[in-house]
């Protein structure tokens, strides 16, 4: 009698929900966070720090879709860096990666709490945050379909509210309040500005830890990569303009105490219309999609990239086991939210934010070498995808990053020590202790 198969991940996403995925995991960066760069770098530091950003998600995103293509797996940069550059690269890729989608999610958690806040002051921020952690994990293992379906619902509504933000307050911009105190703190401000300027991207990879839930990924990734980072880019740059348009950045940086605002849509909304109005208010109430959207979808993400340090036995072993019913990573999906809790409750969401960059950037770094070296390596390796103008492309993302890198550790000495210890400690434990071998 033949031994049962182990269940598998269920293919049943198509192009428009992985546009809805791909959004969703970075729309919330729009709504809250980014701001806080224009305090370091002004209008113009921030602006050619966001232009610089585009140029390496542009970048990368066409060299990660070569490989996503190529390469169809739930692990992402795990998967493509072990088969280009060996299992010990490919562990520290995919602990990189787990670390940046574990880490965003709690600041995200947070905002939701805040923003419910507005509405139900006598409700602590940290319980709707931890309640959130439970509803949307619980969804999650439910079934990849319904979640999916459930983010192209509220990124769609959070897209729209962003698009009617912009046609509210672009009448209402003026040029000279682009040009008013444009670098604050001279050029170092640029540098400074980094990765909040990522923030407005961070996560669009995400769409790559999905490919074995597409249906004929090579198509449909392609599709969804593609149309995610132009709908991105489109959005960052109206939402940018439009909200420091009307009445300058520290309009939209400094609350009316004097202190930071984490939410720079309201505060120039309430220069166009007063915070009386019901678009005012509609605003307020919309933009928790946006941050819903994100939590939603990086939960996702996290679930299939920690499933699959499971499932090669560089974690835990019930890490990579699917639910046998809902055909999910149940338990990766279930840990990952204790873990996400526990840095929920540090208070600690700008370094929690920082941590997560620095994960992001590392992956970056080592899927554009492994893009490169498996050219080389594997050169007949069907690719349905290829990236232009190779090898430019992967190695613009790479210096691109670099550089963001070395900005974020010289920046943030402390919270780099922390990813750093993280990323080393696991990893060195897995060359003593873990598997020889991916397969």
């Amino acid at each position: 009698m033949k031994p049962e198969k182990e269940p598998g991940l269920k293919r049943s996403l198509s192009p428009l929900m992985l546009w809805g995925l791909g959004v969703g995991y970075v729309i919330s960066g729009m709504y809250f966070g980014w701001n806080l760069g224009l305090e370091k770098g002004g209008t113009l530091g921030l602006g050619l720090a966001t232009l610089f950003i585009i140029v390496l998600y542009t970048t990368f995103t066409f060299s990660y879709t070569e490989l996503a293509c190529a390469i169809p797996k739930a692990g992402g940069g795990f998967d493509y860096a072990s088969r280009a550059l060996g299992p010990t690269w490919g562990f520290i890729a995919g602990m990189a990666q787990t670390i940046e989608f574990i880490f965003a999610p709690p600041a995200i958690a947070f905002a939701i709490g805040a923003y419910f806040n507005l509405f139900f002051p006598q409700i602590p921020i940290l319980t709707v945050a931890i309640a959130s952690y439970f509803l949307f994990t619980a969804l999650n293992a439910y079934g990849v379909k319904a979640a999916a379906i459930f983010e192209l619902t509220i990124t769609i509504l959070a897209v729209g509210e962003l698009l009617l933000f912009a046609g509210i307050t672009l009448p209402a911009f003026e040029w000279q309040h682009i040009h008013n105190n444009p670098l604050p703190n001279g050029w170092s401000g640029f540098f400074a500005a980094i990765p909040f300027a990522i923030w407005f991207f961070l996560g669009i990879e995400g769409v790559a830890n999905v490919a074995e839930e597409a249906i004929n990924p090579q198509k449909t990734i392609l599709v969804g990569f593609g149309s995610a980072i132009a709908t991105l880019v489109l959005l960052c740059m109206l939402t940018f303009f439009s909200s420091i348009g009307v009445n300058g950045w520290e309009s939209i940086v400094y609350q009316a105490d004097g202190s930071l605002s984490d939410s720079p849509l309201p505060l120039a909304l309430k220069h166009v219309v007063g915070d009386s109005n019901v678009l005012y208010h509609l605003l307020i109430s919309v933009g928790l999609f946006g941050l819903v959207a994100s939590f939603n979808g990086l939960i996702l993400a996290a679930g299939r990239s920690t499933y699959e340090l499971g499932k090669i036995h560089a974690a835990p072993a019930f890490l990579g086991r699917v639910h046998p019913r809902f055909q999910t990573p149940a338990n990766a999906l279930f840990i990952n939210m204790a873990l996400g809790i526990l840095a929920l409750l540090t208070g600690k969401t700008a370094e929690i934010i920082t941590i997560s960059v620095l994960g992001a950037l590392t992956l970056y770094l080592i899927s554009m070498v492994s893009m490169v070296a498996l050219r080389k390596k594997e050169p007949h390796l069907e690719r349905p995808f290829k990236t232009p103008l190779f090898p430019y492309f992967p190695w613009i993302a790479f210096i691109i990053a670099l550089v963001s890198m070395i900005s974020m550790i010289y920046y943030n000495p402390v919270q780099a020590g922390i990813y750093f210890l993280i990323l080393v400690g696991s990893s060195l434990l897995y060359v003593l202790f873990g598997p020889k071998s991916t397969h």
